[in-house]
């Protein structure tokens, strides 16, 4: 097996596994299980804390 036949197969590795990692963030993201938990993250900006400014 040369260098380039390796390098390629490393590559392509790589490729499959970010993508991979990609979808299964997506398909985590669009769960209807989390749901609940994404709206209460989302309004978290928009809460009115008591502590003072800075």
């Amino acid at each position: 097996m040369s260098y380039d036949t390796l390098a390629h197969i490393i590559k392509l590795g790589g490729t499959v596994s970010f993508f991979a990692v990609f979808l299964l963030s997506i398909a985590y993201a669009l769960w209807p299980k989390n749901k609940d938990k994404f709206e209460r993250a989302s309004q978290i900006p928009l809460a009115d804390l008591d502590a003072p400014e800075i």
